[in-house]
């Protein structure tokens, strides 16, 4: 075991602090007829010691057990226990008092029978500390180590706790100690509680007891125990599916939020304008790599806000893609119009070219763009389900810019312009809406859109040359299968393949999943071409 020094001498030292000011120190300190045991010759004294230890409902056990294993227990000539706090000050935990180092006092050293031995104890007394965190570390590490004589230590921390979360962790520790009773009725309770608990990590201590050890002889001998521990795996084996379940969709939704967004400004600029942009995959790159760029400035010059410079990306990274969207509009795509084959080989070639420039300026291999703080770390529900924070924050975001681009086509003078457009261009410029202009700022909201993508996905996987050419022929295939220029029938397809791909997945793995979802979308375009959702209006072209 690992211990942190620097952590344990300012344990010790804030009990050494405490302990004058508690109202009843007796009830901080150790007996020295504990303590003694320590001093002796005898291992299986010092074995003794460590046990009885182990045992006691005391922190300061825990301290000594900790400074156990770190080296810092000293034995003076006279048999008295110190612990070390430097080279000159020491603690008496039998009296609670700092005292001067001894001339003559030797550090304790363990051989490998009292290492283990200190383990044990150090886990049993670690119950009894004060810091919430470590008593349930210790609780989740005895739930592994069952062990019946643990049993009496885990029902006085049971009594004592007042966490729930702790409480609930020793009820399973108690139940996999109760598991090895002698007592029958003590072990069909904690085979029921173990299977109450759902918990997978019970499963081989239960399958253990329907073992045969002999042709008719099972290690559990009593057949109720085992009829309750088959029960139990049943429970434990139905909760794992439902969570298998649970976790395929939401890593499907999140999959989708994913898609949605590098779907969202393609639906737009191939709704609109009938472009097949195959450069839309690098927009997202370029978005990531602004990501990259805000990120390193803040380490630079503010590294106070480093949690926030994801805040800032999202307008840097979406202003980069949205001019460089309406550059290549104005100077390549423009003149392209009504000429599909012709678009889809020069934004190929444009793809080719943003991919060399990005490897020119940041090199071919990855770079890192870390996750804020609060972005870390996840959720647990149904038991040993994570739902990581920065999945369900990329879900949350890619609703909001669904929201504010609905918003957009909806209710500002720019998306009249491009509604109108998209259901009939020759009218549209007939009556004056700019069409060139729009055209430009249409493919530059879609590109600025694929840039906010990038910025999600630079949270999601590595950012590198070739980030957005795993996610261009899915986002097409989004596009055509919610509908072209349709916003609704581009959340429902991402999301539908999204969840659709993670449950495929774990029966025929992710090649087979990306196969078996194109057949379906070939089949479903054979059948209504239009998509899910239909456009709208006459089309005069």
């Amino acid at each position: 075991m690992i211990v942190n020094i620097p952590s344990l001498k300012r344990w010790l030292c804030a009990v050494v602090l405490a302990l004058p000011m508690c109202v009843s120190v007796a009830a901080d300190l150790v007996d020295r007829s504990v303590l003694s045991g320590l001093a002796s010759d005898n291992n299986n004294d010092r074995i003794e010691a460590i046990t009885a230890l182990g045992q006691l409902s005391n922190p300061s056990a825990a301290a000594i057990l900790a400074a156990l294993g770190s080296g810092n227990v000293l034995i003076a000539s006279d048999g008295t226990v110190l612990l070390s706090l430097d080279r000159t000050k020491a603690f008496n935990p039998a009296t609670g008092e700092t005292v001067a180092v001894p001339a003559d006092a030797q550090a304790l050293t363990l051989n490998n029978r009292l290492r283990r031995a200190l383990q044990g104890a150090q886990a049993s007394a670690e119950l009894f500390v004060p810091e919430a965190s470590t008593r349930l570390a210790a609780a989740q590490r005895l739930q592994k180590e069952a062990d019946a004589a643990r049993i009496p230590v885990l029902e006085r921390a049971l009594a004592a706790e007042k966490e729930t979360e702790i409480k609930a962790a020793l009820q399973l520790a108690l139940a996999s100690s109760a598991i090895k009773s002698t007592d029958t009725a003590v072990r069909l309770r904690a085979v029921i509680a173990l299977g109450e608990s759902k918990n997978p990590q019970f499963l081989p201590v239960l399958s253990a007891m329907l073992v045969q050890a002999t042709p008719g002889t099972f290690s559990e001998p009593d057949a109720a125990i085992r009829q309750a521990a088959k029960k139990s795996i049943e429970q434990i084996e139905s909760h794992q599916s439902i969570v298998g379940w649970v976790g395929n969709i939401f890593y499907g939704i999140s999959l989708g939020s994913v898609l949605l967004l590098a779907a969202l400004g393609l639906a737009i600029t191939f709704g609109l304008m009938g472009i097949i942009n195959m450069a839309h995959g690098e927009l997202l790159m370029i978005g990531a790599y602004a990501t990259y760029l805000v990120q390193s400035l803040f380490k630079q010059y503010l590294p106070g806000a480093m949690d926030w410079y994801i805040v800032a990306a999202l307008p840097a990274a979406f202003i980069v893609t949205a001019l460089v969207g309406m550059a290549l509009e104005r100077t390549v795509i423009r003149w392209l119009y009504g000429r599909p084959l012709e678009t889809l080989l020069a934004t190929w070639g444009i793809s080719l070219i943003l991919m060399q420039a990005v490897r020119s300026i940041f090199g071919a291999q990855n770079v890192e763009v870390s996750n804020p703080s609060w972005m870390n770390g996840g959720v647990t529900v149904l038991g040993n389900l994570t739902l990581s924070y920065n999945r369900l924050v990329i879900i949350g975001f890619a609703m909001c810019v669904v929201v504010a681009v609905w918003l957009v086509l909806n209710y500002t003078r720019l998306g009249l312009f491009v509604r109108a457009i998209t259901q009939n261009r020759r009218m549209a410029d007939c009556v004056g809406v700019p069409t060139g202009r729009v055209d430009m700022l249409a493919f530059g909201l879609g590109s600025g859109i694929a840039g906010l993508a990038g910025v999600a996905l630079s949270q999601l996987s590595n950012v590198g040359p070739d980030l957005g050419r795993g996610y261009i022929v899915d986002s097409f295939m989004v596009v055509v299968l919610g509908g072209v220029g349709q916003l609704a029938g581009t959340v429902v397809a991402a999301m539908g393949l999204g969840a659709l791909n993670k449950i495929i997945e774990p029966f025929w793995g992710a090649v087979i999943a990306k196969i078996a979802i194109l057949l379906f979308i070939v089949l479903f375009v054979q059948k209504r071409p239009q998509g899910l959702f239909a456009p709208k209006g006459r089309s005069a072209e």
